[in-house]
């Protein structure tokens, strides 16, 4: 697998903390002697320290490139491929991590802030790196080559009470993965979406405004996913012979059967 990573150019969306930082960390750990990572994130100086991370552990086999990017802005997602230096140009997987949820608000109590801020991160976001990536794939030989991987979630696949703009967002990526990947089927662009249950992240800190007291009761009396779990798969799936497509994966922890079904220790 390693092999099969060597040489190539990668970038990752949301790699300051969580999923996204340690898919990167796995990359280089699997594929350390000849690799291009291009973290972005809203946070560059978390990307700048998560960089240096990696070439100490690593070394100059992995040549890595923090750069800030915020998804939810056209404008910046418009300029990223163009604005990369001449070394790293040509990407050949894209992982889309970046992604939020704000509140537990049910209708008609959601705010139209959190709503706007979900959709142009979770949706909008992704599909617009997609599409400035894919300008990239598609210049190669065989009507284009590469790899997209979207991070979903089952709530894409099953909605609950409190989270109905983000179930709704992710639902919408699951199914652009899915029209994307027809869309592309006479070419070699492989696309992939990985579907976590529960993980522990930022992602509930971030729901509850900063509240960790009301974050950490999420995973009260469980054991949770772990973001180096995901990584792992994110890096399984570009891994695979070319002809390969892990198209859907769906990871739960063991205490969990569905978005709402989960058995939490008294």
């Amino acid at each position: 697998m390693g092999k099969r990573l060597q040489g190539k150019t990668i970038v990752i969306t949301g790699a300051s903390s969580g999923i996204g930082r340690s898919t990167a960390r796995e990359f280089a750990r699997t594929s350390p002697k000849n690799l291009k990572l291009i973290l972005t994130a809203r946070r560059l100086d978390s990307l700048e320290a998560l960089a240096t991370e990696i070439q100490e552990e690593v070394g100059s086999g992995v040549q890595v490139l923090p750069l800030k990017l915020d998804v939810s802005k056209p404008d910046e997602v418009r300029g990223f491929v163009g604005s990369l230096p001449p070394e790293f140009k040509e990407i050949d997987v894209l992982v889309n991590n970046a992604g939020l949820v704000k509140g537990v608000a049910k209708a008609p109590d959601i705010l139209e802030q959190d709503t706007e801020t979900m959709i142009s991160t979770n949706v909008t976001g992704l599909i617009n790196m997609t599409q400035a990536v894919l300008q990239v794939f598609k210049k190669r030989d065989e009507g284009g080559r590469g790899d997209i991987i979207n991070i979903g979630s089952i709530a894409g696949r099953e909605g609950y009470p409190g989270g109905s703009i983000y179930c709704a967002t992710k639902a919408a990526v699951r199914i652009f993965t899915e029209a994307l990947r027809k869309e592309l089927i006479a070419t070699r662009i492989r696309v992939m979406e990985i579907d976590p249950g529960q993980v522990e992240t930022e992602f509930s800190v971030v729901r509850f405004d900063g509240d960790k007291a009301k974050a950490d009761a999420v995973y009260s009396g469980c054991e949770p996913l772990t973001p180096d779990d995901i990584a792992e798969v994110v890096v399984f799936n570009a891994g695979r012979r070319e002809n390969v497509v892990v198209a859907d994966t769906l990871i739960f922890p063991n205490h969990q059967a569905a978005a709402t079904v989960m058995h939490r220790k008294s």
